[in-house]
């Protein structure tokens, strides 16, 4: 199969190539390219850019439009695959998008020429589910709390959460959306011996097939519920911009020892409910790696709290969540065209 692979800063073409490796018989022809700017706070605007819909105001790489008229397969991450591209390359049959959002993609020229696309909303799973278990650990246990007293020379003893610090072998744990992250979570959490409430109504919950959970440990339930009688709750779902998921009335729910984590998107929380319940104590901490605006200002009200643990948008940040994507999509295309076994993440 004739492809094309178009890396960047963050999924390189040598990522690509070298999942290729794996796949000779699938790729029989390869060529190579990089798009945009060898710089990643550059590119993070470029995200910018194509999420608010201006994809087709960013350069292609020069030779991309010639290479993709014989190719049958494009492989990109930020690349943007507009109609004017689509329109020169006659025989194409597979967009494999390493990314979950798909802005970057005329969508409806792709299907319009016959094109299936294939998007990678689980290439950073793991690396969320990771920050989110140190996240819970960093909250309940004081870790950065106390690395900050250490460091300005004091030997801390007494912390928000002092009196009832539990272990979390003895806590619920309420995990909101049960996609790749939140089924991850849950994964990670298993071993720890805790309880975990699941809200999610997508998701099957009869659909126990996944060994690395223990299921005897957890439940499906409402989201009152979960509000209600978890110790520690983790948002993981995915909702329209502009839903609220958890608003005031949710934080009075909580009890007043609950733990709030959130390493999903910022919009389905009401940021300002949620400081209002840690300033007045209604819960007892709170860990967030998503802000409505990034960066932070200096006078950001979160920092002047004492009961939260603050990270700058770290969820993904592991080599692992770019490199590993390429060879999880060719996997997926060739279980495709072999077994007949059809993608999760088809689009089209």
């Amino acid at each position: 199969m004739r492809c094309v692979f178009v890396g960047d800063v963050f999924i390189t073409p040598e990522m690509m190539r070298s999942a290729v490796e794996g796949y000779g018989g699938l790729v029989t022809d390869a060529s190579y390219f990089f798009f945009g700017r060898p710089n990643r706070k550059v590119m993070r605007d470029t995200v910018k850019t194509i999420e608010r819909g201006g994809r087709d105001e960013l350069a292609l790489p020069p030779g991309l439009e010639k290479a993709v008229a014989d190719a049958e397969l494009l492989m990109i991450h930020l690349c943007p695959v507009t109609k004017a591209l689509i329109e020169k390359a006659p025989k194409l049959k597979y967009v494999l998008c390493n990314r979950g959002g798909i802005e970057n993609v005329d969508m409806a020229a792709a299907a319009a020429a016959g094109i299936k696309v294939l998007n990678n909303p689980a290439h950073n799973a793991n690396a969320v589910a990771e920050l989110t278990i140190g996240l819970i650990f960093s909250e309940i246990r004081n870790i950065v709390r106390s690395h900050v007293a250490l460091k300005n020379g004091e030997w801390r003893e007494k912390y928000p959460n002092s009196g009832h610090i539990i272990e979390l072998k003895d806590l619920t744990v309420g995990i909101i959306g049960f996609g790749n992250v939140g089924e991850s979570v849950c994964e990670k959490l298993s071993p720890f011996g805790c309880q975990m409430l699941v809200y999610s109504p997508h998701a099957k919950s009869k659909s126990k097939d996944n060994p690395k959970i223990n299921w005897s440990g957890l439940r499906f339930v409402s989201l009152e519920e979960l509000v209600t009688k978890s110790d520690i709750i983790s948002l993981h779902a995915r909702a329209p911009k502009g839903q609220v998921l958890l608003g005031e009335r949710a934080f009075e729910m909580m009890k007043p020892t609950a733990y709030f984590i959130n390493t999903a998107r910022s919009y389905m929380v009401d940021y300002n409910a949620l400081y209002n319940a840690l300033l007045e104590e209604q819960i007892a901490g709170a860990a967030i790696d998503v802000f409505e605006m990034e960066p932070l200002g200096p006078s950001y009200p979160f920092l002047r709290l004492d009961n939260v643990t603050l990270t700058n948008h770290r969820g993904s940040d592991t080599l692992n969540a770019y490199s590993d994507s390429p060879a999880m999509m060719l996997k997926a295309l060739h279980e495709w065209l072999a077994d007949g076994k059809v993608p999760k993440f088809l689009l089209r």
